[in-house]
């Protein structure tokens, strides 16, 4: 049995109330929950003070503790946990803002997925912002920036956890993307 097999078989156990089944996931999804937030901290400032651990385990808590969820499968919690780590993130920088009135704010790019290194050029809160207001246009594209750019997942996974097509998520991704730049400011890039 493959490790995305397993995966789902112990996430279906815990949506059935299986408690245990929730020690039995973690060593199977801890190195890959743990480089998806490494990539969101690396778009991070520098001396930003949360750890991919900390930001992983608070996020595996938000989960799996008190939250019923109808698990389907891997890349639906690869997608929830994204949104988690993404909320855990705003929470901070807002918190930190709060604190220097207006301080360092985190900064992204709106590029392809999480995983590349161009330079940070937008705004996490802005963005936060940004995505509500989208949210309210299409969720759809709003989860689709969601699990592409913050959840890494690549098109056919965001697909599968969406139910769509992956043409569909290819342009909601176009059409969301273009909107968040034209919202946010940015220049389309040539």
């Amino acid at each position: 049995m493959s490790t995305v097999d397993v995966t789902t078989r112990w996430l279906l156990e815990l949506s059935d109330g299986d408690r245990v089944a929730a020690g039995r996931l973690i060593p199977l999804i801890y190195d890959d929950l743990r480089r998806l937030a490494a990539r969101y901290l690396r778009r991070e400032r520098s001396d930003h003070t949360l750890q991919p651990t900390a930001l992983v385990n608070e996020a595996y808590l938000r989960l799996v503790n008190g939250n019923v969820v109808n698990w389907r499968g891997r890349a639906q919690f690869f997608a929830l946990a994204a949104c988690q780590i993404r909320m855990i993130l705003v929470d901070h920088a807002r918190k930190k803002k709060a604190a220097k009135r207006g301080g360092d704010a985190a900064l992204l790019t709106l590029d392809d997925g999480i995983a590349s290194t161009c330079g940070p050029d937008v705004d996490l809160l802005a963005l936060d912002e940004a995505l509500a207001s989208l949210a309210e246009r299409s969720k759809r594209q709003a989860n689709v920036v969601e699990l592409r750019f913050f959840g890494g997942l690549s098109v056919d996974e965001a697909a599968e956890v969406l139910g769509v097509s992956t043409s569909t998520v290819k342009d909601d991704w176009a059409v969301a993307r273009a909107w968040l730049r034209h919202r946010l400011g940015e220049k389309e890039s040539t």
